[in-house]
């Protein structure tokens, strides 16, 4: 028998990096917020906790990675009820605030201060919490993701930063993303795996400064504006997804700058277009109000003229909504959908055995993040 000396044996090459492949219907997704968005208009609003889910249980289910794919266990329900909770703490702030204004209309400006102050408090905390209680409903290989942390010291650690901003005119910007996105995925956990982020604020300023130099430029000049923020989103989403690591397992992007220039374009395109047929749309109803009415066009166009013309106001409700109605799928479906997938395409996830033997670990959160999210318009997807 030969016997080969210690700490020579032969190491095993480390496995190439997993895709990440999404294997979702479009025209599917689309007849889904389609039919989400009428009932959303039918609801009043309240189906979109419904949509929601189904449009992330749609993504997560959709998307495999290493060959399998995610799931969300999230419920509307958990969405509705952390809402109307969440209702229940902001509408008495709203109240207070507006009757502060009427009692003391001189101190209206300076009430305005701290509500803005507290809203944006709230909306630091209730980005935490959602991003917590999506984390818990995320499955993957039978284990669940979670996450711990304090809302609230997120949230202040984001005011300081945040003011930190504004004093130097959104140059602190790169730094306050790599500060609060390290303190979010060092709360992150797979099981008993913990998350970490290794971008830095520094490496996201290199990437970005001369867009920061052309902003004011493309505020502007319009047509500017939707390639700044397409550049800019893009080159954030590779940073991110480059940073990222949770345990020994760390992701890479080589999404181009480019990447999202379609899709932004899309959009204002199609709202110039509906923009357009809305135009085009009231003038016929002005004509034919006019024509029911007999009454003159600067009549029904001046003061009060719309309630001497139950018509022209029905037909411009009508009208409204149904702008409404198509601007909402448009942006689901490009800015979440097809951005999803064209992130996805460009994502390989390297060292995916250190995940091979993770253990589950953690709690499901509560859904008053996502209420708050709701309540305050800062909810993501």
């Amino acid at each position: 028998m030969q016997w080969a000396p210690l700490g020579s044996e032969p190491v095993p090459p480390p496995l190439p990096p997993s895709r990440v492949d999404f294997s979702g219907d479009r025209s599917e997704f689309r007849r889904m917020v389609t039919k989400g968005a009428a009932l959303e208009l039918v609801t009043f609003g309240f189906y979109r906790f419904w949509l929601v889910t189904d449009i992330r249980r749609h993504l997560w289910s959709n998307t495999s990675i290493d060959g399998d794919a995610a799931e969300y266990t999230g419920r509307a329900k958990e969405l509705l009820i952390g809402f109307l909770v969440a209702l229940a703490i902001l509408v008495p702030i709203y109240l207070a605030y507006f009757l502060v204004g009427i009692e003391f209309e001189r101190w209206q400006g300076f009430a305005s201060t701290p509500l803005f102050i507290s809203f944006y408090a709230f909306g630091q905390f209730a980005i935490f919490r959602a991003r917590r209680y999506r984390l818990t409903r995320t499955v993957w290989r039978g284990v669940r993701f979670w996450m711990d942390g304090s809302g609230w010291i997120y949230s202040l650690r984001a005011m300081l930063w945040g003011l930190l901003t504004f004093l130097t005119l959104g140059l602190a910007l790169p730094w306050r993303e790599a500060s609060l996105e390290r303190y979010k995925m060092r709360h992150t956990h797979f099981g008993d795996l913990q998350g970490d982020f290794e971008g830095d604020g520094w490496e996201f300023f290199k990437r970005g400064w001369w867009l920061w130099l052309l902003s004011p430029i493309a505020v502007v000049i319009f047509p500017l504006a939707p390639f700044l923020y397409a550049e800019f989103k893009a080159r954030e989403w590779r940073w991110w997804l480059n940073g990222i690591r949770v345990g020994g397992v760390s992701l890479s992007s080589t999404l181009p700058h480019n990447a999202f220039y379609g899709l932004y374009w899309k959009v204002v395109g199609w709202w110039l277009l509906l923009s357009t047929i809305f135009g085009f749309y009231i003038a016929g109803a002005m004509a034919l109000a006019v024509k029911l009415s007999g009454l003159p066009v600067e009549q029904i166009m001046g003061p009060g003229g719309h309630a001497k013309s139950i018509p022209m106001l029905v037909m411009m409700v009508i009208g409204y909504f149904a702008v409404a109605l198509a601007v909402n799928i448009i942006m689901r479906v490009y800015l979440q959908r097809d951005l999803w997938v064209k992130v996805l395409e460009t994502v390989e996830v390297h060292d995916i055995g250190a995940a091979a033997d993770v253990r589950g670990s953690g709690e499901l959160a509560s859904a008053l993040g996502e209420g708050f999210a709701d309540g305050l318009d800062v909810a993501g997807f």
